[in-house]
């Protein structure tokens, strides 16, 4: 909606925690630039660590559940 290098320093840092700014970005390089694999792996690792550490929670909390 806004552009990303537009918005204050604080909102940019917010934005890179979350994994649909990495989406959005490999997305555009796809469908607009024609990216291959290579140029996608620099916003592939952070949604790769995002998954991991949300899994990691789900585990633990779902444990926590049964017991």
């Amino acid at each position: 909606m806004f552009p990303f290098r537009g918005m204050p320093g604080w909102a940019q840092d917010l934005g890179e925690c979350l994994p649909l700014t990495h989406f959005l970005r490999i997305v555009r390089g796809i469908l607009l630039k024609g990216n291959g694999m290579a140029e996608c792996v620099p916003d592939l690792w952070p949604i790769a660590l995002f998954v991991a550490v949300m899994l990691v929670i789900a585990v633990k909390r779902y444990r926590q559940t049964l017991d």
